[in-house]
């Protein structure tokens, strides 16, 4: 098991944003989080990893490869986060510095985490960019002479450069039209069936559920309601706001061309 999540409360102030939440995620396996803008969704993603703020406190178990995250100190997540446990956001282009190549940027990834050979780093930056279809000449280049496919193509190369456990993907095809959503999809699941990772997928995009989830969970006002394998889910759902979620999302296909996804603006949820 990669991911067991038990029990998990999470409070801002006096806010319950998440609350006793548990599921679990299994190696190579393509978990997907469902509901609403306002959810709760990114709350949990990041409660994960221990990247909310401060003033955030969160109850519960966090158990990522049979460690609690809850337990950890500083050092030993950072240790964790981009090596064993990695982020794909939806605003990709906040990801990265202006200023700085996207060589300089898989430069600093690497170092930081335990890669000590300028060439070494600069070689595995070159083939993480082939492995999304993208050649040398964007090692150079800067994030603003990137197209939104491309950057999110960079964005999924450096999450899984270092062959992580768990890849967490938080509305990732957000911000794209549906031919390049549909293409991101189609290679992070090719990534996946290559390198073995685990992936949260965070959405309210039925047709991303469908064509890619194992197992999901739907989550409502902070709380999951129903989870269980997608075709149980997608095809008997037990719980009135499943039913509704599904009566009111998309047709499969419907005016895409040929299954492609399409998109939905997504808010995250903070106090």
């Amino acid at each position: 098991m990669v991911l067991s999540i038990d029990q998990m409360s999470v409070c801002c102030g006096e806010k319950k944003i998440i609350d006793r939440v548990s599921l679990t995620i299994q190696k190579g396996e393509w978990y997907a989080l469902v509901g609403q803008s306002g959810s709760g969704k990114s709350v949990l993603s990041q409660a994960i990893g221990q990247m909310l703020p401060s003033n955030f406190n969160i109850q519960g178990v966090i158990s990522f490869k049979e460690r609690n995250m809850l337990m950890l100190s500083p050092k030993q997540l950072r240790e964790i986060r981009g090596k064993r446990l990695s982020y794909i956001f939806q605003d990709y282009q906040g990801s990265f510095t202006p200023f700085r190549t996207i060589g300089q940027h898989f430069q600093e990834y690497q170092k930081v985490h335990g890669v000590p050979d300028k060439k070494t780093r600069k070689m595995k930056a070159i083939e993480a960019l082939e492995s999304v279809g993208l050649n040398e000449s964007f090692y150079s280049r800067y994030a603003f002479q990137l197209s939104g496919g491309q950057l999110q193509r960079v964005s999924i190369a450096l999450a899984l450069m270092l062959s992580p456990d768990l890849v967490i993907a938080d509305e990732i095809t957000t911000a794209l039209d549906s031919v390049s959503a549909h293409k991101i999809l189609e290679l992070l699941a090719k990534q996946q069936k290559e390198t073995g990772c685990a992936i949260l997928f965070i959405t309210h995009d039925w047709r991303h559920v469908r064509r890619y989830a194992n197992r999901l969970a739907i989550m409502k006002d902070g709380v999951i309601v129903e989870s269980g394998g997608k075709h149980r889910i997608l095809d008997h759902p037990q719980h009135e706001y499943t039913k509704q979620l599904i009566k009111s999302g998309p047709i499969l296909g419907k005016g895409l061309p040929s299954g492609l996804e399409g998109e939905v603006k997504h808010e995250s949820t903070f106090c």
